[in-house]
């Protein structure tokens, strides 16, 4: 199931070191990304399905815009020292004991200040039960309980009268019940859950409920409101607490990822600056708003993978481009990428197209793109800098291709763009004979005879950054990590999100 998931993030404040309190000189931690709240998820043994739904907390994490995030699937030999650079610690974790010293670490983390995020199956470890595999069977193995683990959540799994369990798996409505608090302040007081609706946990005495729901008969619930979200005081830290986030349909509702960012962002910092609003409006998004344009040309599936999983992009796909540019783009996308190959184009998106690229948007333009609108020649000559010729035109002869070419390619010149790709060696289509610009500033170059030799350049337009790579035919192109990294920077690059102009 698909976790990419839309979450907005507002006020980015730098947590401190251990402290628990803002501003503090320790804030930018080496390779950590300045600003974020720093968060560590233990996982690696569950009786859920942990391979899943550990990526998609990490990706809710991630896409709030909020969150720097590591995950640690083996979490016995985890020390204090380990910890330390973290702000919170979120456990997707139901399985074996730690051993004292990773669990030493976690109580002094907590205590000295920092924040414990404890999701669902995670309610039940260290309760001296005896151990779930998957499928939730019993393995015959029983192991002490950790007591003050068990103080630290607030609220856990027993076997003992009346017996903690859960109904059928259904939708359920929850409802805060402290809405002062900084997790509950400004959102709706109701909001549908997709799970189990756990019942007769144990509830210590510093446990703070935020939240519960009716726990309804005919689902074989128990007929009372049960508490669904809790908070606890530990030493100088926090702990929130969500009995919610059985798998990857809980995960999707948006009631689960809202109260799990903002109970995250406060047991981290003791406040919530992301927003209340359960639809996050676009408007808000930290992501790069991408449009990718296709038709025209045969293309493999593979292609879309450039786009998939990278955290800071929401794409979405135009099949032609009289669908892309029927209406304006401007407030809609941050950036353009044609893969398409366009001869036709109304006078009407001539202008939704002028007018996305005159409101400063960028553009990136990728391989037989450059054969797109050639009798255009505002679109060849001053935006894109380049153009295939399909036929002879002005003294020169129609441009050539050739399939399967092994090229090397090498930098040209030291860019945002091309930091991460080094030399490029693969296979891929060459282009021969096409006009290029004087005016464009090259960044890739191959020295294959099919080629012209440069395959990647910044247009000289003045009003947006466009870049064109002629390199992209096929899937060993697009699965290429070196290509994959051109393409995502290349696309930052031309929303104004790394770098500057060519040096």
């Amino acid at each position: 199931m698909n976790c990419k998931l839309r979450c907005a993030a507002v006020g980015l404040v730098a947590v401190a070191l251990f402290s628990g309190q803002l501003g503090s000189s320790q804030d930018t931690i080496p390779f950590f990304k300045p600003g974020k709240v720093r968060a560590l998820i233990f996982s690696g043994r569950n009786n859920h399905d942990w391979r899943s739904t550990t990526p998609c907390l990490k990706q809710i994490l991630v896409d709030s815009g909020r969150f720097d995030v590591r995950v640690e699937g083996e979490p016995t030999g985890t020390t204090g020292a380990t910890l330390a650079a973290y702000d919170v610690l979120v456990l997707d974790y139901n399985g074996p004991r730690w051993g004292v010293a990773t669990e030493k670490g976690v109580e002094d983390f907590v205590n000295s200040g920092k924040g414990l995020v404890v999701v669902h199956g995670a309610s039940y470890a260290f309760t001296g039960l005896e151990l779930l595999g998957d499928g939730h069977k019993k393995m015959g193995i029983k192991q002490p309980a950790w007591p003050e683990y068990l103080k630290m959540i607030g609220g856990y799994w027993s076997e003992d009268a009346p017996k903690t369990g859960h109904g059928q798996y259904h939708s359920f409505s929850v409802k805060y019940v402290n809405p002062q608090h900084p997790i509950a302040q400004g959102v709706k007081e109701k909001f549908w859950a997709t799970d189990e609706l756990y019942h007769n946990m144990r509830m210590q005495p510093g446990a703070s409920v935020l939240a519960t729901a009716y726990d309804d008969p005919k689902y074989g619930g128990t007929g009372k409101d049960e508490p669904i979200l809790w908070t606890v005081a530990y030493g100088k830290g926090r702990v929130f607490h969500t009995t919610l986030g059985h798998d990857l349909t809980a995960m999707q509702e948006p009631g689960f990822r809202d109260s799990f960012l903002r109970g995250a962002e406060w047991a981290a910092t003791a406040s919530v600056t992301l927003p209340p609003k359960l639809d996050h409006p676009e408007a808000q998004s930290p992501y790069l708003r991408i449009l990718v344009v296709t038709g025209g040309h045969d293309y493999p599936t593979s292609f879309y993978t450039l786009f998939e999983g990278v955290e800071d992009f929401r794409w979405s796909h135009a099949a032609t481009n009289h669908e892309a540019f029927s209406s304006d783009l401007r407030s809609k996308y941050d950036v353009l990428v044609l893969y398409d190959l366009s001869s036709q184009i109304s006078e009407s998106e001539r202008t939704n197209l002028k007018d996305f690229l005159e409101n400063g948007k960028g553009v990136v333009v990728l391989h037989h793109a450059i054969a797109d609108y050639t009798s255009w020649d505002w679109w060849s000559r001053e935006v894109v800098g380049g153009k295939y010729l399909l036929n002879p035109e002005g003294g020169l002869p129609a441009s050539t291709f050739k399939h399967d070419e092994e090229l090397f390619v090498q930098k040209v010149v030291n860019h945002p763009i091309t930091a991460r790709v080094g030399a490029l060696h693969l296979w891929d289509e060459t282009y021969k004979g096409m006009w290029i610009s004087p005016d464009v500033k090259v960044l890739l170059k191959t020295d294959n005879s099919t080629s012209d030799g440069p395959v990647a350049w910044i247009s000289p337009y003045p009003k947006s950054r466009v870049v064109y790579i002629q390199l992209g035919h096929g899937e060993d192109a697009h699965r290429h990590p070196g290509y994959r990294d051109l393409v995502a920077d290349a696309i930052r690059w031309v929303a104004g999100r790394i770098g500057g102009p060519i040096q």
